[in-house]
């Protein structure tokens, strides 16, 4: 959800503004993939990069992270949306780590939609974090070297249980993933949307998924493999 900063700029606006207005985009968004039948959306909050912004400025997003929370627990479990969070949210302030378990816990029945927020997330990180449990369960003898393989791996990431992506959209124009899933998104397909976040709405995301619905899929075969024809001789 990039460019919010940018987007306030632009209109002389203080940053903070612009992530208010962000935020209130995402609950439009949000409501639109419940209506289109989207299972699980992802959206990267705040990274592990994010610490190095000004101290008034990552202050500020947690305090109106924690408001916009409160004020739309409501409409969340009114469209049967299940909260899920990914990254380390032990380092968060108090007051935005308590309501953010809060709502995990009361829309843990809700199935509509899972969104999943990423908070103090980077992939590299989660890697590393996933080589460690893996390290600590060969040395207590819960896993063998040999039973090492991609499931093993996938199933202590942050994302356990939940499905790779099938499209990663970018907003603000920018081309690059910013440390984000780099692991899951091996073959997301990747929509680059020009708009800032706070003016990417339910038309820009109908139309990333139009995008979405003209590619094709291949995951390593051949075109004619994926559209069921013979192999050529």
């Amino acid at each position: 959800m990039d460019g919010n900063g940018r987007w306030a700029a632009a209109r002389g606006l203080p940053r903070l503004e612009g992530h208010r207005r962000g935020a209130e985009r995402l609950f439009e968004i949000i409501d639109a993939c419940v209506d289109l039948g989207i299972g699980t959306l992802t959206v990267f909050a705040f990274s592990a990069e994010n610490w190095k912004r000004p101290p008034a400025e990552v202050s500020g997003l947690f305090k109106l992270g924690e408001w916009l929370l409160r004020a739309h627990l409501a409409r969340l479990d009114k469209r049967n949306v299940r909260l899920k969070v990914i990254g380390d949210v032990t380092s968060l302030p108090d007051f935005a780590r308590t309501p953010l378990e809060e709502a995990i816990a009361a829309s843990k029945d809700n199935t509509t939609l899972d969104l999943v927020v990423a908070l103090n997330y980077g992939a590299r990180q989660e890697a590393v974090e996933a080589a460690r449990r893996i390290a600590r369960d060969v040395a207590s003898g819960a896993l063998q070297t040999e039973q090492i393989d991609w499931r093993a791996f996938e199933s202590r990431l942050d994302t356990a249980g939940l499905p790779d992506p099938d499209l990663i959209i970018r907003t603000s124009g920018e081309f690059r993933l910013s440390n984000f899933l780099l692991l899951q998104s091996a073959y997301a397909e990747i929509h680059i949307a020009p708009e800032y976040w706070p003016d990417f709405g339910k038309e820009q995301l109908e139309a990333a998924l139009s995008d979405y619905r003209r590619r094709e899929r291949r995951f390593g075969l051949t075109g004619a493999q994926v559209q069921g024809a013979p192999p050529s001789p």
